[in-house]
Parts: C-alpha cells; sequence; structure tokens
C-alpha cells in the first residue's frame, strides 16, 4: 500500500501551534488596500485559529 500524499497547498498554508491546534493567516490583505483601514490591515496581518467545523478537513488535508 503506498503512503498517502499531503496536500502541499494545505502544507504551505497551515501550521500547528505548540498545543496541537492549527494556525492560519487571514485573507484580504494582498491588494486594494487603500480603502481599508489601518486597524483592519494591522489585524490581517496576524495569524489566528481554524475554526473548529474545519478542523477534520485539514487534517485529512495534512494527514494528522
Amino acid at each position: 500500500m503506498p503512503k498517502v500524499k499531503t496536500k502541499a497547498a494545505a502544507k504551505k498554508r497551515f501550521a500547528f501551534t505548540g498545543t496541537g491546534k492549527i494556525k492560519r493567516h487571514h485573507a484580504y490583505k494582498s491588494h486594494i488596500l487603500t480603502k481599508k483601514s489601518t486597524k483592519r490591515k494591522r489585524n490581517l496581518g496576524y495569524d489566528t485559529v481554524i475554526d473548529k467545523t474545519n478542523v477534520h478537513a485539514v487534517k485529512m488535508m495534512l494527514n494528522c
């Protein structure tokens, strides 16, 4: 039986925290930044933990 491959896109986009949660980046920070407030752009720069409804799907993509 061959090994199951990890999805390369998921490998680039997600990372695990020290406690085992999965981190992700915020979207909407790459272009059309003039109409977004400084506070909004600053908060989009930080990482966040994925929602519990997506944990199973992301773990399947990462083979965890």
